[in-house]
């Protein structure tokens, strides 16, 4: 599984890049990009996902 971010109701707090800097990144555009891993089950992304203030980001 991968996480996506619905841009649609991200608010940019960069809450997710605070808590996984090695998953989530602003990109030059101002928007959260998801980097690329081979494994996203680590307790820092599920803790951004669980931390997200709009819900925005889910599993795909």
């Amino acid at each position: 599984m991968k996480p996506v971010v619905d841009l649609g109701c991200c608010i940019l707090c960069e809450i997710c890049v605070e808590l996984a800097p090695h998953a989530f990144k602003i990109n030059d555009a101002g928007y959260v990009d998801i980097l690329p891993l081979d494994d996203y089950a680590d307790e820092d992304i599920r803790e951004a996902i669980k931390n997200c203030p709009k819900d925005c980001i889910s599993w795909e």
